[in-house]
């Protein structure tokens, strides 16, 4: 036993420590550089986009990026460190494919770029357009008894509006949010937003709305 533990241990036992201290180093190094891969989510960012012109797809697309490289990197890779961006200078109104390549990706340098989905986007443009549009309260709830609305009045009457032409163009009027008048019997006043329910189109000054409600009583008829 103690010659096999010799020969097992003792024999050249600084050249067996020595050999286990580089597998050890080598195995960490291995370890440590090991190549992973990851998708991550991005927004998709549009450079230099012409100030008279809006992107009028409603649902902006997203971008997915497939990474390879070391562990490490990977391990400490940021929402900010990966982004995708096409550059639109002097684009004109209407539509346009983009081929979104490894080329439009941005991502630390040690990673490489496997796959991009999706692999085309289809947008559309549209020059802006702003203007006034009128105010229209939305009036709800149970009246008294024996009264009616004799007049609503909304400060300011009209708003402004922004987005893309078409869409701006379609909008007949914003709406408030509902006012419930139930039981009122007088002039009552809330205060409440306007908006437009076409997601593409802003509210120039978003702010509160001062609705007036006037009730009167509703002569009874005599027989």
């Amino acid at each position: 036993m103690r010659e096999l533990f010799q020969r097992l241990v003792v024999h050249n036992f600084w050249l067996k420590v020595i050999s286990l201290l580089l597998a050890v180093g080598l195995w960490l190094v291995v370890a440590r550089d090991a190549v992973t891969e990851v998708a991550v989510d991005v927004p998709i960012e549009f450079r230099d986009i012409p100030p008279n012109l809006e992107i009028s797809t409603e649902t902006l697309p997203r971008a997915q990026i497939r990474l390879r490289g070391p562990q490490r990197i990977i391990r400490r890779l940021q929402p900010k460190d990966v982004y995708a961006e096409i550059e639109v200078k002097g684009l004109k109104p209407g539509e346009r494919v983009f081929d979104l390549t490894s080329q439009y990706i941005h991502q630390p340098s040690s990673l490489e770029v496997v796959q991009v989905i999706p692999g085309q986007l289809h947008l559309a443009f549209d020059t802006r357009l702003t203007r006034q549009v009128a105010v229209h309260p939305r009036v709800i709830g149970t009246f008294a008894s024996g009264y009616e609305i004799q007049k609503v009045i909304t400060d300011p009457e009209t708003i402004s509006i922004s987005g893309p032409q078409k869409h701006v163009a379609a909008v007949e009027a914003a709406i408030t949010d509902p006012v419930d008048v139930s039981g009122a019997m007088d002039r009552i006043t809330f205060f409440r937003h306007a908006y437009v329910s076409d997601p593409l189109i802003q509210v120039a000054e978003p702010g509160p709305v001062r609705v007036t409600v006037i009730m009167e009583k509703v002569p009874s008829t005599g027989r």
